[in-house]
């Protein structure tokens, strides 16, 4: 899969520019096992980058020039590297104009033609804008030798979704796609930065997403409203305890004592917040025990929470979380990503995964008339220079 990617992505290139590029940059997008929007409320996340990438085929040219074709839709943008950058109305394209525009001044900096197509599915809550963001500052720290560091490449692909897409995101999906290891989940602290790796050998279990193939437009104004919401929340806490600096520092007590002073809709979205730091931790303790009936049922709280406190699921979601949680050969399921569509993500017997699918996506189509889109992934490393 990875070199019929690089393969094509290589010849295209060819094909546009009649050169062979001089680098070719595969970039992972990401999952989370547990831990879901508290990345930007300074808690912990357990993500790990994926075997699905954005493939970028790349060279600098002798001009200032620079051209970048998305191969899957057909895209084509041309700009000069003097430009002044500014969001433009293609969407696909301020991905690559974000990253830009935070290394433009850099000394050494030349125009470049640039190639990429993507396995990672857009809009699955995978995180291909992240994908695409890393990959592409990889793709001009490798051309023009600036010398950055992947934790710098992270922060870089994050002010990018701020400055230009307009998404407040958290650190978490640029920090998985750069940082992730094969066979290794991350235990990231969204705060310092700090990481460690965790064995991800499941055993007779596997990772299953199911992809609801539904987008709800509210995706953007809905994470944007969550994240004021909870900033107004903490607000009330600091007030009523003044020794916290961040959620993480709150207990499940701290949230019901003020109840009534945070208003129904804050009060959900806090308590949720709590408990979800929590159970990364209790999370990563069952991961090292290897008692994943424990991790399993931690996913299937974490989805409860995501759907009733924190109101980011839907109904297509909800349904893929029901439709399994009785069934015997999985241990877990739950919403991932931003939320309002995207995937469900699943731990599921290796010898049951097909059957699942099966039985799941016929449900799924007789209720939503929607056909499923599974994946089975396993756990890679983070972007890097393809050198096969």
């Amino acid at each position: 899969m990875k070199k019929k990617l690089v393969k094509q992505v290589t010849a295209f290139y060819k094909e546009c520019f009649g050169e062979t590029p001089q680098h070719i940059i595969l970039s992972p997008g990401r999952i989370n096992i547990i831990g879901e929007h508290v990345d930007y409320n300074d808690g912990y996340v357990l993500p790990a980058a994926i075997n699905k990438y954005v493939c970028f085929a790349v060279s600098p040219n002798e001009d200032s020039k620079c051209a970048i074709v998305a191969k899957d839709i057909d895209g084509h943008y041309e700009f000069n590297v003097t430009d002044e950058l500014k969001p433009v109305d293609k969407m696909w394209v301020n991905y690559f104009l974000g990253v830009l525009h935070q290394l433009q001044d850099r000394e050494g900096i030349k125009g470049f033609n640039i190639v990429f197509s993507s396995t990672v599915p857009m809009g699955a809550g995978l995180s291909s804008s992240a994908a695409v963001e890393c990959g592409f500052a990889f793709a001009l720290n490798e051309m023009f030798g600036f010398g950055l560091s992947k934790e710098e490449i992270a922060l870089i692909g994050q002010k990018s979704e701020h400055t230009f897409v307009g998404v407040k995101c958290g650190i978490m999906d640029q920090f998985a796609s750069v940082f992730g290891k094969k066979n290794r989940v991350i235990k990231l602290d969204c705060n310092t930065l700090e990481h460690n790796y965790h064995k991800a050998d499941f055993k007779e279990y596997a990772l299953l997403l199911l992809d609801s193939r539904v987008k709800h437009t509210h995706l953007t104004s809905g994470y944007n409203d969550r994240r004021c919401e909870v900033e107004q929340g903490f607000a009330v806490l600091k007030q009523h305890y003044p020794e916290i600096t961040t959620f993480r520092d709150c207990t499940e007590e701290m949230v019901l004592a003020v109840k009534e002073q945070l208003g129904e809709v804050n009060f959900k979205r806090c308590l949720f917040v709590v408990k979800e730091i929590q159970r990364v931790l209790d999370a990563v303790s069952a991961l090292e025990k290897q008692d994943f009936a424990t991790l399993g049922a931690l996913m299937l709280e974490t989805h409860d929470g995501l759907s009733k406190d924190y109101e980011v699921s839907c109904e297509e979601i909800d349904f893929l979380v029901d439709a399994v949680r009785n069934d015997e050969n999985v241990l877990g399921s739950r919403m991932m990503g931003g939320g309002f569509g995207g995937c469900s993500i699943s731990l599921v017997k290796k010898d049951a995964v097909d059957a699942l699918i099966e039985r799941v996506g016929s449900e799924y189509k007789e209720k939503f008339h929607i056909a499923l889109e599974p994946y089975k992934i396993k756990i890679a490393k983070g972007t890097t220079l393809y050198t096969e």
